[in-house]
C-alpha cells in the first residue's frame, strides 16, 4: 500500500492529510499560529486531538505534525508528498516532481501571487528536508486553466510587453474545478457544458467543457473576478492608477486590493455569514454587498452559457457555495429564462453528498458538490511519481 501525504502550506497554517493509494484518510490536521505560540489539531481514527506548541516556522510545524501523528499513533512515512501551490506560471501547466531548480522557479513567480506562492515554498522545503529521498510533487492551481483558449487567455495590451513580463489570465482554484467538474459529470452520468462556481473566502467562476477548462474569472492573479471576503474582483485599472496618483504607495493600494475590499470592503467583515447575519438585521450596507456579490456571478455565469454554447449544469462549492443555501438562492434568482430554477427545499436540506437543487425535471440541473482539493491533489502526487 502506497501512502500520500497532502500539505496544503499558508503564512502562519499548515494543513495536512495523509492518504492511501485507495484514497482513504488515514489522518488529517491543521497546524496554526506557525511563527510563535502555536496550535496542532489532529483528526484521526480515534478522534480529535489539541496541542498547543511553539512553531516558530514551517520546519517546526513539520516537526510537530509528525510528533503528533506518531502519538496518534499514525505512522508518518509517505511514499510521496504532495503540495498545493497557487501559481505555476506559463512554465508548469501540469503536476512535477520538485528539485532544487523547480523550486527555483516557484521563487521566482512569487511576484504573481505574493500571499500564496511564498509560504507555500516554505512547506515544500520543510517537507524536503523532514522527508529526504521522498519525492515532492508540486500540483499548481492554474494547471487546469492551461486548456484555455488564447483569446480568452489574452489581454488586449501591449503584446511584447505583455510576453516579457508573462501578463495573461492564469485562472486559480484549478485543482477544486478539476475535481467538481468530474464528480459533477459522474453525478449526472455525462460529460457536458458545467459553470463551476467556487465560492469561499477566495471565490472563482469556471467554464468547463467535456473536463476542459475554457474560461475562468481570475487572471494573472487571484485579485480579477468575483467578489471575495477581502478581494473585490474587477476593477477599472483606472481607478488603481487615481489611487496612486492621488497619494497612495503601491504597498497601500496592494493591501486594499488584497486585505480591505470585497466584502471586508463593503461591510467591515470578510466573512459571508456576518454579512449575512448584518443584512437579516437590516443593515443595508451588507444587503447591497449581497447583492454585488450574486449581481457579479450571475454575470459570469451568462458570459461562460455564451461561450459554453449552452449550459448542462450550473455548479455549487467551497465553503460558501456548499454551505449557503441563501447565497445559491440568491445567485439563481432571476435566472429563470436560462433555465435555471432552485427547489427551496432541495436547496435548504442538510446533505453533505453531491446533490441537485434543482426542481425535478428541470431544464438545467443545479447542482451542490463538495469539493475536495486534497483527494485531488494525492491523485496527481501519486500519478506523478507512478512509473511510466
Amino acid at each position: 500500500m502506497s501512502t500520500v501525504l497532502v500539505v496544503n502550506s499558508g503564512s502562519s497554517s499548515l494543513k495536512y492529510q495523509l492518504l492511501d493509494d485507495a484514497e482513504r484518510v488515514l489522518g488529517s490536521g491543521l497546524v496554526e499560529r506557525i511563527g510563535g505560540a502555536g496550535t496542532i489539531t489532529h483528526r484521526g481514527p480515534d478522534g480529535e486531538v489539541v496541542v498547543d506548541a511553539d512553531v516558530p516556522d514551517h520546519t517546526a510545524a513539520l516537526a510537530l505534525m509528525m510528533r503528533t501523528c506518531a502519538a496518534a499513533g499514525l505512522d508518518l512515512a509517505p511514499d510521496v508528498v504532495g503540495h498545493r501551490l497557487v501559481h505555476g506560471g506559463a512554465r508548469f501547466s501540469a503536476p512535477v516532481v520538485v528539485d532544487d531548480e523547480v523550486e527555483a522557479a516557484v521563487e521566482e513567480l512569487a511576484d504573481l501571487a505574493p500571499l500564496h506562492n511564498p509560504p507555500g515554498l516554505l512547506g515544500v522545503r520543510a517537507a524536503r528536508q523532514a522527508f529526504p529521498g521522498v519525492p515532492q510533487v508540486a500540483v499548481f492551481d492554474t494547471a487546469f486553466h492551461a486548456t484555455i483558449p488564447p483569446e480568452a487567455s489574452t489581454y488586449a495590451i501591449d503584446a511584447d510587453l505583455a510576453a516579457e513580463r508573462g501578463i495573461r489570465r492564469y485562472g486559480f482554484h484549478g485543482t477544486s474545478h478539476e475535481y467538481v467538474s468530474a464528480e459533477a459529470a459522474r453525478f449526472l452520468g455525462r460529460e457536458g457544458r458545467f459553470v463551476v462556481l467556487h465560492l469561499g473566502n477566495g471565490a472563482s467562476a469556471c467554464a468547463v467543457s467535456d473536463g476542459r477548462s475554457i474560461a475562468t474569472s481570475m487572471g494573472l492573479t487571484p485579485l480579477e473576478g468575483l467578489v471575495m471576503g477581502t478581494r473585490g474582483g474587477d476593477l477599472d485599472p483606472g481607478a488603481v492608477l487615481h489611487l496612486l496618483r492621488t497619494g497612495m504607495s503601491v504597498d497601500e493600494v496592494d493591501a486594499l486590493l488584497n486585505r480591505r475590499s470585497g466584502l471586508a470592503g463593503l461591510t467591515g467583515s470578510g466573512d459571508l455569514r456576518d454579512v449575512l447575519a448584518a443584512a437579516s438585521s437590516g443593515d443595508p450596507r451588507a444587503e447591497l454587498a449581497l447583492d454585488v456579490y450574486a449581481h457579479r456571478i450571475r454575470g459570469y455565469v451568462g458570459a461562460y452559457l455564451a461561450h459554453l454554447g449552452g449550459l448542462d449544469a450550473l455548479v455549487f462549492t467551497a465553503g460558501v457555495g456548499e454551505n449557503s443555501p441563501e447565497v445559491r438562492a440568491r445567485v439563481v434568482e432571476g435566472l429563470a429564462h436560462l433555465g435555471l430554477q432552485i427547489d427551496p427545499a432541495s436547496n435548504s436540506a442538510r446533505d453533505r453528498g453531491a446533490r441537485a437543487i434543482s426542481p425535478d425535471g428541470a431544464q438545467v440541473p443545479v447542482l451542490v458538490v463538495p469539493t475536495n482539493e486534497e483527494l485531488q491533489i494525492a491523485r496527481h502526487a501519486l500519478a506523478a511519481v507512478a512509473p511510466r
